[in-house]
């Protein structure tokens, strides 16, 4: 298998999704389990939107991880940056939804977050080759939370420096990933200067920055120039190489949201490696490349699990082409 155009550096777990929306966690009976975790997201929506991918990451040396990891492989991600822990276990993550189809992550049922597999990703281990080809490095901050991983990630920004790769940051904040919530937002904020695309929902821009205006954000952390900020059924804003916009949200009928974002930031970046980051320095084009990723998340909200409910480049071209006959 040929060395991916995008790493995608992070958890790799398995949501377990209430199939009773609006009943709450304690009374919730029926489960169904869906293959997932952001940046494994992101990595396989990429392939099937037809840019190549590769998965960096830790599982358990368990029939979960050997699941997932046969997901990836089928899906065309690369895993030759998959580490296996022999006695750690796959992480297993318990979402609730919104009768409108909203989630909630609500726990790890009768284990520590520390326990599982993904805290444990060892930065010697790391595939330099991978890194030495990739034009694009995406993380989160999940795994910013444990002390192994968190080597890792530095290591991977390193090779990330070494090759000139460009580096991209989806926040996804889950506090229940962190032991002390406290400290998890001055990390993250010094870590800001290591990324060169941001990507943050409206929560998540209050959160940091007290504002979720896509420029004022990028004016704080300057050089950073491509900021992106999503807000659900509220679309999205951003400010791209200069250009700021807005992009509202595709009318759909949703069923669940788990992986929509992280689907949109596939579609961003399957357009960059289209198109070339010189295309955000024209507004036109800029506003383009986010339209066609959030249709591409749209469409991932539209069925159940995250990594299963991704659209293929085929569909997304279809869904657009309705759009612009209808507007």
């Amino acid at each position: 298998m040929s060395n991916p155009r995008v790493l995608c550096l992070g958890e790799l777990l398995f949501d377990i999704i209430s199939n009773e929306p609006g009943v709450p966690y304690e009374e919730v009976k029926s489960w169904t389990s869906y293959p997932g975790g952001a940046p494994a997201n992101v990595a396989c929506a990429l392939v099937k939107l037809g840019t190549s991918s590769g998965f960096v990451g830790c599982v358990g040396s368990d029939e979960p991880g050997e699941a997932l990891v046969s997901l990836l492989e089928n899906t065309g991600v690369n895993t030759a940056g998959v580490q296996r822990h022999p006695t750690a276990p796959t992480r297993e993550i318990y979402v609730v939804r919104t009768e409108t189809g909203d989630r909630q992550f609500v726990g790890f049922g009768d284990r520590q977050t520390t326990e599982f597999a993904d805290a444990f990703l060892a930065d010697d281990d790391l595939p330099s080759p991978l890194f030495e080809t990739a034009d694009y490095l995406v993380l989160g901050t999940l795994e910013m939370a444990y002390e192994l991983t968190y080597q890792a990630i530095e290591r991977a920004l390193d090779f990330a420096r070494q090759y000139s790769i460009t580096t991209v940051l989806d926040v996804n904040w889950r506090p229940m990933f962190w032991q002390d919530v406290d400290r998890a937002k001055d990390l993250i904020r010094s870590m800001l200067n290591r990324f060169d695309i941001l990507k943050l929902s409206d929560d998540e821009a209050t959160w940091l920055f007290d504002t979720q205006n896509p420029e004022a954000i990028a004016h704080r952390l300057a050089p950073i120039q491509q900021v992106i900020v999503t807000a659900g059924e509220q679309g999205c804003a951003y400010t791209l190489a200069g250009n700021t916009g807005k992009v509202p949200a595709f009318d759909i009928d949703v069923d669940e949201t788990t992986g929509s974002g992280d689907s949109f930031l596939a579609g961003f970046l399957h357009q960059l490696c289209q198109r070339g980051q010189e295309s955000l320095r024209q507004p036109d084009l800029a506003h383009e490349i986010v339209t066609y990723a959030s249709a591409v998340g749209a469409l991932t909200a539209t069925r159940p699990g995250a990594i299963a409910a991704q659209p293929t480049r085929a569909e997304v071209e279809a869904f657009l082409h309705l759009y612009h006959q209808d507007s």
